[in-house]
């Protein structure tokens, strides 16, 4: 039985739970912490993380399970322990705080408050000794206790001002209509698109691929860009930079090469050591630009990887329901890594005489490459390691494949790092999204099928009686009101599964959803859209978030949607909001288009044209199939046996009846004569 016990224990988050027999007194969020602070005048530490983070674990083990430290934090502190995965609202806000206080941020996040829940001093990870000019944690403590002692009305007001600044960083970045003018549409020009491509590769790492240095994020958003840059303009830098970023990555270390999946990030800038957890939302974002490189190239590299990660993500993020886990640790047994490395003699003793081709292609040798293990990597490329060893790139892959699975055997005996299994419905979203990419450049039923029974599992379990949706579900219990990235990759999935199903009632559902998010979550003045719904009660601020984080800007999502859903339901009004959005950030975006990648690729979309695809009667199923496996960038593609007579979907009405498949390419509902061959439809989107 454990020692101590704390609030958490009742709690379902496996980031919480995983601190419920500390001895501090840790609260969750809620109205019971920050009345008792209220009550006692005593500052809040709010301290977020997630359970897959490394440093989290550091520091539990050496501050917030050491008794004497606890009882430090117990005296004068209202301690509240916050997964930012369940809150990212929170997260938002004191992460931002503590950027703006000391520059930089991250997780562990340790943020002290005034009762009133404002932001006075933060940081991230503090050691229990001090080291490297970072002041120990108990230091860090003692000196927040002097200060609030001492000075409580001078901190009373720094916390105003800082809160009052995040409250005004909502408007960074942003032009007025003013300086715009009437015509939004008149600053979407090739010259800007010129512009963004030239300060995208301005970041570029054109030897190991990806944006900056390390630490190396996938930055799938940027890939994106650039592919769609590619497919405008033939410009064959744009090209050679997102295959090189890609394929760095696939033969890296940030991905796992027995069973499948990528990592979040690298530690170094070869893509060589993971920082190893790996999370939903990155697989789902590489396999959705995987899916659009390969309908590009055809590079069977691509697709291999594809099926692998999402091979993975069946076997162990799914669950019986349908849902996708959200995240697997990046420790096992204690130590970051241990469940995914080899040494030499192991690999050796398993593979026998096929060990020599192994240990070469995947970098295994003595030493090791980490630590004096082996992370597996491929320091060659594929094709060129099958022709300098004097075989075809198949009998590699075929006699790599059984090394993998023996290997795989063994691996699957080691203890597990910890599964988070809270189910999210923004990420899930965004997985569900990357099964039906994969389903259409593929063109493969059961990814089709995994999508449509993981939609039914959202829209099931996550949706409220009003219509409004929860952010999280575990166990069959829903929890918090979903955020508006729920919202838009939600209604980003309803809008891809449409079109590998030509389900219509999956329109219907994301015009509600979209209706709902304009009611509840709007900013009049300019059109964008805060985080958190009307009417929450416990947060400082509502925060505009336009910038890509990890996961795409929910207001740069509901700009594509919007004018999605304006094309397919005639909603003009949608679709001027999308145009104004993306004018009124348009300029920032140009500047920084690393942090804005969605939104230079819808920008990109508007300059070059948004085509409006119907695919109506005869075997429309088969040419939409065609269609799906081809490279298209953002586009609106409707399908169905014959034109209906309602009126709901403009697209697809007052088109002649025929036996024979037609495929009308339109713009504002004004088509070009049909065609019945997808290849003669592309020849007329290359002419548009």
């Amino acid at each position: 039985m454990s020692k101590f016990t704390n609030r958490l224990f009742e709690e379902s988050s496996p980031y919480l739970l995983q601190h419920a027999h500390n001895p501090v007194d840790w609260y969750p969020w809620g109205e019971e912490a920050l009345g008792r602070a209220r009550a006692e005048n005593k500052p809040i530490l709010v301290s977020i993380g997630y359970a897959a983070c490394h440093w989290c674990h550091v520091m539990e083990k050496e501050s917030f399970e050491d008794e004497a430290t606890a009882a430090i934090m117990n005296e004068h502190f209202i301690n509240i322990k916050i997964d930012r995965e369940e809150r990212p609202d929170l997260d938002h806000i004191y992460m931002d705080a503590v950027q703006t206080m000391t520059g930089s941020g991250g997780w562990p996040l340790n943020v002290f408050l005034t009762p009133a829940g404002k932001p006075f001093y933060g940081g991230t990870y503090f050691p229990p000794k001090a080291v490297y000019n970072r002041p120990s944690w108990t230091e860090v403590l003692h000196g927040v206790i002097n200060a609030y002692r001492d000075k409580q009305d001078a901190i009373e007001a720094q916390a105003d001002n800082l809160t009052q600044h995040l409250v005004r960083s909502n408007e960074f970045g942003l032009q007025s209509v003013q300086e715009l003018g009437e015509d939004f549409e008149a600053h979407f020009t090739k010259e800007k698109a010129r512009l963004l491509f030239t300060n995208v590769m301005k970041n570029a790492d054109r030897e190991e691929g990806g944006f900056g240095q390390a630490p190396k994020f996938p930055q799938t958003f940027t890939i994106r860009f650039l592919l769609h840059h590619y497919f405008y303009t033939k410009n064959e830098d744009a090209l050679r930079q997102a295959r090189l970023s890609l394929d760095k990555m696939i033969q890296g270390g940030i991905y796992d090469q027995l069973g499948g999946g990528f990592a979040r990030y690298a530690t170094d800038g070869a893509w060589l050591v993971p920082h190893f957890e790996k999370m939903l939302y990155d697989n789902a974002l590489l396999v959705t630009v995987l899916c659009e490189a390969f309908q590009l190239t055809g590079d069977p590299l691509y697709e291999r990887t594809i099926r692998q990660t999402l091979s993975f993500v069946e076997r162990e993020l799914l669950s019986p329901e349908y849902g996708f886990y959200s995240a697997l640790d990046a420790d096992s047994e204690g130590e970051e890594g241990k469940y995914y490395v080899w040494d030499k003699a192991t690999v050796d003793a398993l593979l026998g005489e096929e060990s020599t081709l192994f240990c070469a292609f995947y970098d295994v040798t003595t030493e090791g490459n980490w630590e004096h293990k082996n992370i597996l990597n491929c320091p060659v490329a594929p094709a060129a390691f099958a022709a300098a060893q004097g075989i075809t790139l198949e009998e590699l892959w075929r006699r790599m494949d059984s090394c993998r699975g023996k290997l795989m055997q063994v691996r699957n005996r080691r203890i597990r790092p910890l599964l988070d299994d809270k189910q999210l419905l923004g990420w899930n979203a965004l997985m569900n999204l990357a099964f039906s990419q994969a389903a259409g450049a593929l063109g493969s039923e059961h990814y089709r099928d995994v999508a449509v029974r993981n939609m039914a599992f959202l829209l099931s379990r996550f949706n409220q009686a009003d219509g409004a949706f929860h952010h999280t579900y575990k166990e069959g219990v829903a929890r918090y009101p979903a955020f508006l990235d729920d919202y838009s990759a939600l209604i980003q999935a309803l809008l891809q599964l449409q079109e590998v199903t030509s389900d219509t009632g999956y329109l219907h559902t994301a015009k509600a959803l979209a209706s709902r998010v304009i009611d509840h979550f709007s900013e009049p003045e300019t059109g964008f859209f805060f985080f958190t719904p009307t009417g929450q009660a416990d947060i400082i601020v509502r925060k505009k978030e336009v910038y890509d984080g990890a996961v795409p800007s929910g207001n740069a999502v509901m700009a594509i949607n919007l004018y999605s859903l304006g094309i397919i339901f005639d909603v003009p009004a949608w679709r001027e909001r999308s145009v104004r959005i993306c004018s009124l950030l348009q300029q920032t975006v140009s500047r920084y288009p690393g942090s804005f990648g969605v939104w230079a690729t819808m920008i990109q979309a508007l300059i070059y044209t948004i085509p409006e695809i119907a695919i109506i009667g005869g075997d429309f199923a088969m040419h939409r199939e065609d269609v799906l496996r081809r490279f298209l960038p953002i586009h609106v593609l409707q399908s169905a046996p014959t034109g209906p007579t309602n009126q709901d979907f403009p697209m697809l009405v007052n088109k002649p009846d025929s036996s024979d498949t037609a495929i009308f390419l339109c713009r504002d509902y004004a088509c070009q004569q049909p065609v019945n061959e997808v290849d003669m439809l592309m020849r007329q989107i290359d002419n548009v």
